[in-house]
């Protein structure tokens, strides 16, 4: 397999300005990462979803730096030529200025992210500004934030009307002028990201925010199915059902072990006579 050339934000945003479609894959560990990479995904996100996909909370508020710094180093490992961006989880950017870049630190150094990601609006421009001037690439999100579910009243559908359109205009173009070096719009009515897209010189990445958006995200577990029970998501297209295919080996190798059909003679190793003979002594040795 030809190795493969690395994105930057460079050639990011001029992916954008030539109509070449950004393919993002949201994904937490060292195997998902192998195979994104492999199939020659853009860009890796890290996302803080992880502690709804693979942590078993039932939000994202709970998850910690520590784990994205741990999932993000798993990551790292399994796509060394492909660009990586973390986000910052729940409440490590919204205090003091050096407190955030603690934050961006672990992530880059001991993640080995390439570039980490912010939920909201005109709220943490001066934030992303301030990172973006340590040298550090921020990719923002607007729409939908789930690190705000909770103050936003639930996981609403976001642009359905012209005063709420505007917001995401507006907190759109803040977070470019703040040095965003592009933005995730996430269930945001698709005439409102068509817009967004259009107005602004950085790519958008959509996730449930319809056609014309200059990327597309999605998790990987929800591309494959990979979840028990699995809740369908209008905006998720399934490529693949791994999910059942895995219950079912697993069904298989229960009833094998049960049935005592496996292992068979060919997962087996086989030892000398002389070894067998130490471990409980010859007949020899025990007629004398």
């Amino acid at each position: 397999m030809s190795r493969k050339s690395m994105l930057n934000i460079v050639k990011i945003k001029k992916m954008k300005k030539d109509g070449i479609p950004i393919s993002m894959v949201t994904a937490y560990d060292y195997p998902s990462a192998k195979l994104s990479e492999e199939a020659n995904v853009d860009i890796i996100l890290v996302g803080d979803s992880l502690g709804n996909v693979v942590l078993g909370y039932n939000s994202t508020i709970p998850v910690t730096l520590e784990d994205m710094v741990y999932h993000s180093r798993a990551v790292a490992r399994g796509a060394e030529n492909t660009f990586i961006v973390t986000d910052m989880p729940f409440m490590t950017y919204h205090g003091s200025i050096d407190e955030t870049l603690r934050g961006v630190r672990k992530i880059m150094q001991e993640g080995h992210a390439h570039a980490v990601k912010m939920e909201g609006g005109k709220e943490i421009c001066p934030t992303v500004e301030a990172i973006v001037k340590s040298g550090v690439p921020v990719l923002g999100h607007i729409g939908l934030t789930p690190q705000s579910v909770n103050q936003i009243g639930g996981y609403r559908i976001q642009g359905k009307d012209a005063k709420d359109a505007q917001r995401l205009m507006d907190e759109a173009k803040a977070l470019e002028a703040a040095g965003a070096f592009g933005i995730v719009l996430e269930l945001v009515t698709e005439q409102v990201a068509e817009a967004i897209s259009k107005e602004l010189s950085i790519p958008t990445i959509g996730i449930g925010a319809g056609r014309y958006c200059d990327g597309q995200v999605l998790v990987f577990h929800d591309i494959l199915q990979y979840a028990s029970p699995y809740m369908e998501k209008r905006f998720v297209k399934t490529y693949a059902d791994i999910g059942s295919v895995i219950r079912e080996g697993l069904g298989n190798y229960v009833k094998e072990v049960k049935e005592r059909s496996f292992p068979s003679a060919e997962h087996v190793f086989t030892a000398d006579e002389q070894v067998l003979d130490s471990l409980y002594g010859s007949d020899t040795s025990k007629e004398e």
